[in-house]
């Protein structure tokens, strides 16, 4: 078994999945209900979709031969959502994911023991693809969680609902038997 290509593989399969699972937690809000800020301290959903998608796509842009933190890009404003639309959000977000699953797919196994920067700190290119998913898995679960709050009762699960544990696991054991 290839290490580093089964490496790839999963980490290309969690990004999907997650995702996945921003995107369906996000199509489950209201315009309005994007840029409500738990309080003045919290990121809304807006800002996390401006912020991931900013990070993923400096951070996948020329992946092996640039520095991670790009001179054009300007984190502070990923920060700021005044005036933005839910389809400007939508494109920076689509952006930053495609940036991202296109970059780790071109990378071959011999590719994750290369010396790549973030900020100037040298990483390996497994490093920084681990820190890629586990920035996206942060965000993405921040998402899921503050839709979940904005759309209370009228929230649709995204995975087994509370209580249905037992009913879903014996779903699965008669599927496999």
């Amino acid at each position: 078994m290839d290490t580093a290509a089964a490496y790839l593989d999963e980490a290309r399969r969690a990004l999907r999945g997650h995702k996945r699972l921003a995107d369906a937690a996000i199509a489950q809000l209201r315009d309005h209900q994007l840029f409500t800020q738990p309080d003045p301290e919290s990121n809304s959903v807006a800002v996390l979709m401006k912020h991931l998608g900013g990070n993923l796509r400096s951070r996948c842009t020329d992946f092996l031969t640039t520095d991670g933190e790009k001179p054009g890009r300007h984190r502070d404003r990923e920060f700021e959502v005044a005036g933005d639309s839910r389809a400007q959000l939508t494109q920076l977000w689509e952006d930053g994911w495609r940036t991202a699953f296109d970059t780790i797919a071109s990378l071959r196994p011999s590719d994750l023991a290369r010396t790549v920067t973030i900020r100037g700190e040298p990483l390996t290119a497994l490093q920084a693809v681990h820190r890629i998913v586990a920035h996206a898995v942060y965000h993405v679960g921040q998402i899921i969680f503050l839709s979940k709050h904005l759309r209370g009762p009228e929230w649709q699960n995204l995975s087994i609902p509370r209580g249905q544990s037992e009913q879903f696991n014996a779903q699965k054991r008669r599927q496999q038997s």
